[in-house]
Formats: C-alpha cells, sequence, structure tokens
C-alpha cells in the first residue's frame, strides 16, 4: 500500500513538472521552432533561444553526425541553442527534454560557397537581339502621311530578327534591305519577336517626297548603355553578378533581350544628390578605349551576367572571397555597403537592414535597407542611380545587393538576395532544400 502511495506521489509531481514545463514560455518556443534548417558547411547558425534552467534539460542527438548542436549562455541569463554544419548532406536531430522526446529536426548542410564582393563602379554596354522598335514615324509620300511598320502591324517592343529571311543583328544592316525592296517594288517580309511568338508581317517601304531613300516608318535601335556597380565574382569560373536589376529600354520600358555586351571600367566624374521626389544619380566616365572587365550574356529581374576577362580585378577594400549566405538567414540590423562615390575608388558604407523577408522562390525587393553611414548621406543624399549592385555585407559574408531607391525616399531602398544573383550567374546549390527558418 505504501509503494502504491509513493508512485501515485510521484507520478503526481512528474505531471505537475511537465504541465508547468508545457505551459513555460520556453517550451512553447521549442514546439514552434522550425522542423527543417538549411546551413551552408562550417557555418554556425542559432535556431533556438531558451531559458538556462530548459536548456540543462535540453540533449540532442543526431542519425549521421553531419551536424553539431551547442549551447552558448548570454549574458542575459539565456542560452543560445546553435547548429553547426560539419559535413555536406541531410542528417535528423531528435530533440529531448528530461528525456522525454519532443521533436524532430532535420538540416541540410549545404556545400560551402564563397565569392569575391565587387563595388567597382562599370559601363555596361548590350547590343539587343535583333533591332528594337522604339516607335513610329509617319512618311510624307506622293499617296499622303503612312507609317508602313504601323501599318503592317509592328509594335512598339517588338525586335526585327529578320528581313526577306536575311538576318539582322545591327541597325547598318537595315537599310540596303529596305532600298532594296522599295526599288523593286515589292513588299519586305519582316520576322519579328514578340515575347515568346515569332510572328511575320509585309509592308511596303516608302519615301518622303524628294527624297530617294526608301523607310519602314519605324524608330529602331540596337544598343543601349549606362552605369551600374559589380556585385560579385567567383574567383574560380570568373561568372560574375551586378546591377540586382533588369536593364529596361528607356523608350518602351521593356526589359532588353541581350545579345552581347560588355561591362568596362568607369569613373564617377560627380553626383547628383538625391532629394525627395528626385533619387539622384552618379554621372560617370567610359568609352570603348577603356580596359573592358567582361561580356554580358544575360539580362534577368537579378541584374546582368557574364564572364570577367579582366584577370586580377581588386577593389583594394574587401578582396577575399567571402562566404554567401541564405536569405533566411539574413538578420535586421547593421551591415555594410561597397560602391563609389568619386573616381574608382571603392569604399565601404554603413547602412540598416530594416527588414528581410525570406523567401523559397526567386523574387525581388527581399530586402530593405537604409543608408545611415555620414559621409555616404552628405555625399549622395543616399542611394543614388548607379549604385545599382552595389555588394551588402553583414558579419562578414555576403547577403545581397542593392537595387532600388524610395523615390520619397533617398536614403532608403531595396536590396535583393544574394542566392538569386548567383543562381542566374550559373553559380549554384540546391534552392529547394533551402527551407525558410
Amino acid at each position: 500500500m505504501r509503494g502504491e502511495t509513493i508512485r501515485m506521489v510521484v507520478g503526481g509531481c512528474l505531471l505537475v513538472t511537465m504541465m508547468m514545463i508545457g505551459f513555460s514560455p520556453s517550451v512553447k518556443d521549442l514546439l514552434m521552432s522550425p522542423t527543417s534548417l538549411t546551413i551552408f558547411e562550417g557555418e554556425q547558425l542559432e535556431w533556438l533561444e531558451t531559458s538556462s534552467m530548459l536548456s540543462q534539460a535540453i540533449t540532442v542527438s543526431t542519425k549521421e553526425s553531419k551536424v553539431a548542436f551547442e549551447a552558448m549562455p548570454t549574458d542575459d541569463g539565456y542560452t543560445k541553442q546553435t547548429v553547426t554544419g560539419v559535413e555536406e548532406g541531410t542528417d535528423e536531430a531528435t530533440i529531448e527534454v528530461a528525456g522525454i522526446p519532443i521533436k524532430k529536426l532535420s538540416i541540410d548542410t549545404l556545400p560551402k560557397m564563397k565569392v569575391v564582393p565587387g563595388g567597382q563602379s562599370i559601363g555596361v554596354k548590350v547590343n539587343t537581339d535583333g533591332v528594337l522598335v522604339v516607335g513610329h514615324h509617319l512618311i510624307h509620300s506622293e499617296n499622303g502621311e503612312k507609317s508602313p511598320g504601323e501599318l503592317a502591324g509592328i509594335r512598339v517592343g517588338d525586335r526585327i530578327t529578320k528581313l526577306n529571311d536575311k538576318e539582322i543583328q545591327h541597325m547598318d544592316e537595315v537599310g540596303d534591305v529596305v532600298q532594296a525592296a522599295g526599288e523593286g517594288k515589292k513588299p519586305l517580309k519582316v520576322e519579328i519577336r514578340r515575347g515568346d511568338q515569332t510572328l511575320v508581317r509585309e509592308l511596303s517601304p516608302l519615301k518622303n517626297k524628294g527624297e530617294s531613300t526608301f523607310r519602314m516608318g519605324l524608330y529602331i535601335r540596337d544598343s543601349a548603355a549606362g552605369v551600374g556597380t559589380l556585385t560579385f565574382y567567383d574567383p574560380v569560373s570568373k561568372k560574375y553578378g551586378a546591377l540586382g536589376h533588369v536593364i529596361s529600354d528607356v523608350d518602351t520600358k521593356k526589359p532588353i533581350v541581350v545579345h552581347d555586351g560588355q561591362i568596362i571600367r568607369s569613373s564617377v566624374t560627380s553626383i547628383d544628390k538625391g532629394s525627395n521626389g528626385d533619387p539622384g544619380e552618379k554621372l560617370a566616365s567610359f568609352s570603348n578605349q577603356r580596359n573592358t572587365l567582361g561580356t554580358i550574356e544575360k539580362n534577368s529581374s537579378f541584374g546582368i551576367f557574364g564572364t570577367l576577362t579582366e584577370k586580377d580585378l581588386k577593389n583594394h577594400v574587401s578582396d577575399e572571397a567571402l562566404p554567401v549566405t541564405l536569405s533566411n538567414h539574413v538578420k535586421e540590423g547593421p551591415a555594410k555597403i561597397l560602391t563609389v562615390v568619386e573616381g574608382e575608388k571603392v569604399e565601404e558604407f554603413d547602412i540598416e537592414i530594416v527588414s528581410s523577408v525570406p523567401q523559397k522562390q526567386p523574387a525581388t525587393k527581399g530586402l530593405v535597407i537604409k543608408v545611415t553611414d555620414p559621409k555616404l548621406l552628405n555625399t549622395t543624399g543616399g542611394i543614388v542611380q548607379g549604385m545599382s549592385g552595389s555588394p551588402i555585407i553583414q558579419d562578414g559574408k555576403l547577403v545581397g545587393a542593392v537595387t532600388h531607391v524610395f523615390v520619397n525616399d533617398p536614403t532608403s531602398g531595396y536590396g535583393c538576395h544574394i542566392s538569386w544573383m548567383l543562381e542566374e550567374a550559373g553559380i549554384t546549390f540546391d534552392q529547394s532544400k533551402a527551407k525558410a527558418s
């Protein structure tokens, strides 16, 4: 009888203890903590903060020993529960409290990845794939004012890729074909690309009264140029990323489909300082005679990408390769950007990451940042055009790139997470494993 009483008392005490533990904030945090994590090899990540009392009751065991868990006391009486990626692969941990299994945690450890941050001011020259239609114009012919191209249904934003089955890449290839069709009084067969569609249109070239040159009644362009900032490059493959946003045609406002192009050394000559309603811009010079840094092979929502041809490109601030991090590992708080405000000198400036959105799928504007550096604020007013692509560094890791400025607050703007730029550059890891924590 006495033994039965003792068992009941002990059981009751255990029940009360478990109920008290169950209602504690730390246990609730543990139960609500992520069931899966993704980290890089050698990276340490905090996955939970607990009371010191609960920490003493927590034990963690792993199946494969590909990760290592550690409890780290803090100055305010709490304990940070951390996990470190030891070896590439997937592991599963069992979390126990006072010997009772509470939950399981799956951890994917990705291979270590490092790239060299940029910050250099670059001139950007891109050649369109085909020639781009940027407008219509009227021809004052003997039979009235007409635009043959508009009458044929060719729209602004279309790309002309062939004329009478001849491939067209540059504007200077257009004139002779149009002239021959006009003089021969034959319709001109025009192949165009409109989005993902390939279409064929016919038009009859006309000439202005008193002129001998036949025209299509279209304004066309085959290239674009501008200024931006290099974000990173891979020291092994020499693949790079820059700008952090797509290059769009100034007239059509549509993304330019790139045939090829170059990035060139650029020197900032002056700054048009930003203010509310006016974001400002870097004014810079570059020419064909300046050193070509690399090729342009892709223009996407996350910037321009290609391969460096410059053998020894340095920013003289942070020339060593830095580890990169996933979107769900970026923290709100202090960070730095690398950019140029005078000449070709790359400098480091303080910013604040105001918010960071963990992203499972590619999306722009994953970061909101604010310039806090007094020198940069005094020089530029904040974020200006031409600063796009400036690398964002936090805790010794490359986390993103500056992309856009808030028009009504030039001290603040958007950034994109670095992982999406790496993927666009062809420097990949399995981001399907990058589960939000």
